[in-house]
């Protein structure tokens, strides 16, 4: 008997367009992974080895993935008051402040690099100040940080904030008519909502920051084993002709950066079934 499709809809086309969908996947997303894995492997195991646990490549490593958690972290709680002011207030230039989110997205990340370099570094309007009290931003890990975090800002917050106002107030007043506090209601009956949307924007927010170049390499300082991230260490190794070195440490960091984005969806849906019971 032959293998047939389990048609989901009534709408016709859908084996031409599973076809097309795996065919587009392949294309742009299957075959260059695995060319990436392909070119790796021609190193032997013990220069694979040496390339990628050389300490200039783990400083980067740290650098880059702990940037990255970092700033997802923080932003899931920056991400989640901003998505609260703009789906539960109304205010005067409201629509000013949802289209300021969408800035990182539409900025050129070379001009974002340059804009955050000028206002954090030392005689900037902020890094200014800012070291005066002994804090420098610009050529630190803390730039790195801040990078990431101003590119990664958008994914949380529009990622929680069309739960937030599909979210019924009805649950919340029901929280409060049977004696709950503000906290109470927040932690009980909202965060378990929101639970999943926060983790859903954390990995994207986590993933696109870990992949940034353009936006951190200019407020970085790209000094080896301080400040120099992995993206910006792959594109120096391609550039003196290294392509198995380049692209075993992009396999490297891909494994790993799927390892965890795994992991943060298995939390995602276990948070999804404990509260959908």
């Amino acid at each position: 008997m032959a293998f047939q499709f389990k048609k989901h809809s009534v709408l016709p086309g859908f084996g031409l367009t599973f076809g097309y969908t795996i065919f587009y996947l392949s294309l742009i997303v299957l075959i260059p992974v695995a060319a990436l894995f392909v070119k790796s492997a021609s190193l032997s195991a013990a220069d694979f080895w040496a390339t990628v646990t050389a300490p200039r490549v783990l400083a980067s490593f740290r650098i880059s993935f702990g940037g990255a958690f970092i700033a997802a972290f923080v932003n899931v709680f920056v991400g989640l008051l901003i998505a609260w002011v703009l789906a539960r207030y109304e205010f005067k230039g409201k629509s000013v402040v949802d289209a300021l989110v969408d800035l990182p997205f539409a900025l050129p990340t070379a001009v974002a690099g340059i804009a955050l370099t000028t206002v954090f570094s030392v005689n900037g309007w902020l890094g200014a100040p800012l070291d005066r009290l002994g804090i420098k931003v610009a050529y630190t890990p803390l730039g790195i940080i801040i990078a990431m975090m101003f590119i990664s800002l958008p994914f949380l917050v529009r990622t929680v904030q069309p739960v937030l106002e599909d979210l019924e107030k009805e649950l919340e007043e029901a929280s409060a008519t049977l004696g709950a506090t503000r906290w109470q209601t927040f932690r009980r009956v909202i965060l378990p909502v929101l639970a999943p949307s926060l983790f859903t924007g954390f990995a994207l927010g986590f993933a696109r920051a870990l992949g940034e170049y353009g936006s951190i390499v200019f407020i970085a300082g790209n000094m080896p084993m301080k400040t120099e991230i992995t993206p910006l260490l792959i594109i120096t190794k391609l550039e003196q002709y290294q392509y198995a070195e380049a692209t075993a440490i992009a396999a490297v960091t891909l494994m790993i950066s799927f390892v965890l984005l795994f992991l943060i969806n298995y939390v995602q849906w276990r948070q999804r079934r404990r509260y959908s019971l």
